[in-house]
């Protein structure tokens, strides 16, 4: 569905080291930066990136959004989450735990990045 996503960053260089340790945890490589200062992410699927606002503004989180990454298991989303907590994320929402809703069980693990944007880990348990 998504060609690719895009986030801003105030210090690309330390999201860099956030982004690069927690998407090691689910088998991608580390991000590449381009001419611009941009970092990209390139999976068979899409394109995850990272950039300074082009406005000139700082960064900011988008009240409402969640960018979630697909954990193949619980313990995948475990490491992800730990490996954010070490490279400058935060803990959000509750702690990584199964949740049932209308769309069934998931493992779910939240950070907030080094600029504030919430990113999940998901597996859907079976």
């Amino acid at each position: 569905m998504f060609s690719h996503i895009m986030i801003g960053a105030n210090d690309v260089a330390q999201a860099k080291v956030f982004y690069d340790a927690i998407l090691a945890t689910m088998g991608h490589g580390p991000g590449v930066i381009d001419e611009q200062g941009r970092c990209f992410y390139f999976t068979k699927s899409g394109v995850f990136a990272l950039s300074k606002p082009i406005d000139g503004e700082p960064a900011c989180h988008g009240n409402g959004t969640t960018i979630g990454f697909a954990a193949d298991s619980p313990a995948m989303a475990d490491a992800w989450h730990a490996a954010g907590l070490v490279n400058g994320g935060r803990n959000c929402e509750d702690l990584p735990g199964v949740r049932e809703g209308t769309i069934g069980k998931l493992y779910l693990a939240y950070l907030r990045d080094p600029s504030g944007n919430k990113i999940c880990a998901l597996h859907k348990v079976a």
